[in-house]
């Protein structure tokens, strides 16, 4: 039995640049909302913060849909 380290390598390399890259978009998303809070509290409007962060959380289910659509075909 042998390990192809070349192929595991490249597999924790994806896996740990898609989860950065998701947890930064969710924090993207969070951050969205928050602008969102502190412009309600200062009597403005934040329509493309709101948008933003939906935007960040959409992208966000979608990838992890598309995970799950992965493993299951």
């Amino acid at each position: 039995m042998s390990i192809d380290w070349a192929a595991l390598g490249s597999v924790f390399g994806v896996s740990l640049v898609v989860t950065v890259a998701l947890v930064g978009l969710f924090t993207l998303g969070i951050v969205g909302l928050s602008r969102q809070e502190q412009a309600a509290a200062r009597g403005g409007s934040a329509a493309l913060a709101v948008t933003g962060a939906y935007a960040c959380f959409a992208a966000c289910a979608a990838a992890v849909a598309y995970g799950i659509y992965l493993i299951v075909a």
